[in-house]
């Protein structure tokens, strides 16, 4: 059977179902029939206007961000899915702060839910730096299936380590 590890912290009862779908090659039927189609936002450009348009929507007050691009080193380099990072530069004695947010390039060719869940989860970081209740209530507030889409993305994950691409 194989491991878990994306799902590893999930009940018991939630991963037999998971090793169920694994073992009988439905992972990805199941993935398809909850998420059929994948979004078309597959340019830099696009991507950070839909994450602007999250950030205008949620957080108008957070820190400006300067860059949002798909990050094709993220995954190999930092084992994340996405990534957000703040500088600071003196500028003739005034502080500058830049912000920018990455996206791990898998999430190109995925549904666009997925894609959200990981845009709402580094926005969230802007205001909120740990992963703490604040955290996830912003996240929650941002997309109120943030926690089934991340279960979702983790059971893609899955599927993407055992079997392969789905989209």
């Amino acid at each position: 059977m194989p491991d878990l590890e994306y799902i590893a912290h999930y009940p018991e009862h939630l991963k037999d179902q998971i090793r169920h779908l694994i073992q009988v090659e439905k992972l990805g039927a199941y993935l398809l029939s909850k998420y059929p189609t994948t979004h078309n936002l597959t340019s830099d450009k696009a991507l950070y206007a839909y994450v602007m348009e999250i950030r205008t929507e949620f957080l108008r007050k957070s820190e400006p961000i300067t860059k949002v691009l798909y990050d094709g080193k993220i995954n190999d380099i930092n084992d994340a899915l996405g990534l957000h990072r703040v500088t600071i530069k003196n500028h003739g004695g005034r502080l500058r702060s830049k912000s920018e947010i990455r996206v791990a390039t898998l999430f190109k060719n995925t549904p666009e839910p997925f894609l959200k869940m990981i845009c709402v989860h580094e926005l969230a970081h802007l205001k909120e730096k740990e992963h703490n209740k604040a955290f996830y209530a912003l996240c929650e507030k941002m997309e109120p299936s943030y926690h089934q889409l991340e279960f979702d993305v983790r059971l893609y994950l899955t599927h993407l380590d055992l079997f392969g691409k789905l989209y």
